[in-house]
């Protein structure tokens, strides 16, 4: 009885929480230029580049095909010889799958494949299509 009567004496004397508005918000402006092809292509080859770690290329190739556009073919070529250097395959092969999923038609598909048979054959990378013939 007495700690019931403790604990609702302890919770009236709480003063109430008022709502602060976080620190952090602020509002948005759309001031900001917009990014150009060729900048976003330097960007993501110099990310692809650096990067050491399969996390880091994961992460790149992820922000890379978000945006609503096809990454250059040297984008494509630095993302694949950063994939090969952390030594993942798999992700070398599922960077010419998201470049399927995002050309709009099989010739711009087929002219990627054409501009980088180069670069497949050096780091012997197979696409999924020569992989699995069913």
């Amino acid at each position: 009885m007495i700690r019931a009567q403790l604990a609702a004496t302890l919770l009236r004397a709480r003063p109430a929480a008022t709502r602060v508005a976080p620190a952090f918000a602020r509002a948005s402006s759309s001031a900001h230029g917009q990014e150009t092809f060729e900048s976003f292509n330097q960007r993501y080859v110099t990310f692809f580049e650096s990067a050491q770690d399969l996390f880091e290329v994961q992460r790149g190739l992820n922000n890379c095909f978000a945006h609503d556009l096809v990454p250059a073919p040297s984008v494509v070529e630095a993302a694949v010889r950063a994939a090969r250097r952390v030594n993942d395959y798999a992700t070398a092969v599922r960077i010419f799958e998201g470049i399927k999923e995002k050309v709009e038609n099989k010739q711009q598909y087929q002219a990627y494949l054409d501009e980088l048979k180069p670069l497949r054959e050096e780091l012997g990378i197979n696409i999924r299509e020569e992989l699995y013939t069913s």
